[in-house]
């Protein structure tokens, strides 16, 4: 059978971490699974030859946009300037392939160009939590998701950003082969075959303000300012003036996680930053975020994959 075609854009300025992403998953040669077909990659520019990466170094490339007219799906790896346009050459590259039924794919801000060209017309789509409202003051018409890793319309497939990169392309590969190829795959690159949650949990908080000022960000601001103590469900949803089952469904779409599970994962952050800052013992680290020695104990190692101890003495400023 025909290999499935994959084209990456390349640009001058272009992060190379998304563009490692997508060749890793897609570029590497895969015997060892055994299946009909496995892809095509191609990078291509709008005009082939040296781009400068961010690093200070060039990254050749060989094809220009011609690429585009041919491939099974097209990846935008992010843009080098979120405040600059896009080139309108890309941008019609873009609809073309998408008009004849190429798949098109965004990492981190990417969203933008694929925003620029109108694929995301009247969709929910996602970037990176910082670009979110940038993304949504200039394309009003884009149902903005900052909370998400990636965001599956079928054609046309948006992801957070960096890491999310990789949650999307393994995404990719599980539509395409099943979920037991993409496992071996995220096995072979050593990353987790499916993550929990959303982009939401990593923005910058515990310390800082929620994603936005809606009834769920603001009591995620009250957990984030309560984490000492217990909080419960009813508690939280008081501040946020909805019933305990309509806060719990619309916490878990604002945060791709339930309420319990994500103000763990903020005690453990809270009790990681004390860690690395101060000097009290792990009993009195575990009261400041509302946990017993026992349970923290146990969550940290859950979530960050060490003990508190060995954290310490790793990370301590």
């Amino acid at each position: 059978m025909r290999r499935h075609r994959i084209a990456c854009l390349a640009f001058d300025g272009m992060a190379p971490f998304e563009l490692a992403t997508v060749a890793e998953v897609f570029a590497v040669s895969r015997p060892e699974l055994d299946v009909d077909w496995w892809y095509r990659f191609e990078l291509c520019a709008e005009t082939p030859g040296p781009h400068r990466a961010v690093g200070g170094f060039d990254i050749v490339v060989h094809h220009g946009l011609d690429r585009l007219r041919y491939a099974d799906t097209v990846i935008v790896p992010g843009v080098a300037d979120v405040r600059r346009d896009v080139s309108p050459t890309v941008l019609n590259a873009l609809r073309d392939a998408h008009a004849r039924g190429a798949r098109v794919v965004s990492i981190c801000s990417g969203a933008f160009a694929l925003a620029a060209a109108g694929l995301l017309d009247g969709k929910e789509a996602t970037t990176h939590w910082r670009h979110a409202r940038l993304l949504q003051e200039r394309h009003p018409e884009v149902q903005v998701n900052a909370s998400v890793l990636y965001v599956d319309h079928g054609s046309v497939i948006t992801a957070a950003g960096t890491a999310a990169g990789i949650d999307a392309c393994l995404h990719l590969v599980r539509k395409d082969h099943g979920a037991d190829v993409a496992a071996r795959v995220a096995r072979r690159m050593v990353v987790a075959a499916h993550r929990e949650g959303g982009q939401a949990q990593f923005a910058e908080r515990p310390v800082g303000e929620p994603l936005s000022d809606d009834p769920i960000g603001n009591a995620m601001q009250f957990a984030l300012d309560n984490l000492h103590r217990r909080l419960s469900i009813d508690e939280l949803a008081g501040v946020a003036h909805l019933s305990a089952r309509q806060f719990e469904r619309r916490f878990a779409d604002a945060a791709g996680l339930p309420p319990g599970r994500w103000i763990t994962h903020q005690r453990i952050r809270a009790g990681a930053v004390l860690l690395e800052s101060a000097g009290l013992p792990i009993d009195a680290v575990a009261g400041r975020v509302g946990l017993t020695v026992a349970g923290f104990r146990h969550h940290f190692r859950e979530t960050m994959g060490v003990s508190p101890s060995t954290y310490r003495r790793q990370f301590r400023r």
